[in-house]
């Protein structure tokens, strides 16, 4: 099934898309926007369409970051996604809850925890960096940095790209796994295949975006 570009997405399209097809709708759509093949779809009649209702596909949480355009890296518009952000892309609870709210009701069918090449987040829990509050959320992050420097032989600073690129990748998937432990309600869903939750990395330099076929490994 492919999605006509010219509307948003109807309840009758919705219910036809398996987790699965969503996932390949969403690649599709990222391998339109590194090849430059982007269409206009957040246009004002579409804005009309989804005034008194809405049937998104997935719902990407990402990170804060403003080099992570969610709609535009997925070719997805107005009706298509709902889009969380949070520094470093963290689950938090009232977040979970929001992922409870929307698989439940709207009927929302894919979690994707979309990380990024660089996040400033990885790299000032790495330096053990504190601000006021965001120092809580770093927290989430610190155990997953002390085990990716477990087995890592090579330099821990925040300079060192490769590290940082390691504890972005466990932090994805452990947060996918902080999901599925914190809701029961994500967990049932997904294990009656009505709900898949994913991890997915996005390289900042190629537009690409690499989603994890098996993200129940946190190291």
């Amino acid at each position: 099934m492919a999605l006509n570009n010219n509307h948003a997405l109807t309840a009758e399209e919705q219910a036809l898309l398996t987790p699965d097809r969503i996932i390949e709708i969403l690649k599709q759509g990222n391998d339109d926007f590194y090849n430059n093949r982007l269409t206009v779809k957040n246009t004002m009649e579409r804005a009309r369409e989804v005034v008194h209702g809405q049937f998104p596909m997935a719902l990407i949480l990402s990170c804060l970051d403003s080099r992570v355009p969610v709609e535009d890296i997925f070719h997805c518009g107005l009706g298509d996604l709902l889009v969380g952000r949070m520094a470093g892309a963290i689950a938090n609870a009232d977040m979970i809850g929001g992922m409870e709210y929307v698989c439940t009701t709207l009927r929302t069918k894919l979690i994707v925890v979309l990380g990024h090449e660089n996040c400033g987040a990885i790299r000032m829990a790495i330096d053990d960096f504190e601000l006021g509050n965001f120092t809580g959320l770093l927290n989430r992050i610190k155990p997953t940095v002390n085990k990716c420097k477990i087995n890592y032989t090579g330099e821990t600073p925040s300079t060192n790209t490769e590290f940082v690129d390691l504890v972005c990748r466990a932090t994805i998937k452990q947060m996918v796994q902080d999901i599925r432990k914190s809701s029961l309600i994500l967990k049932e869903l997904e294990e009656k295949g009505e709900l898949k939750i994913i991890g997915a990395y996005y390289n900042l330099h190629s537009g690409q975006v690499e989603f994890f076929n098996d993200s129940s490994d946190t190291t």
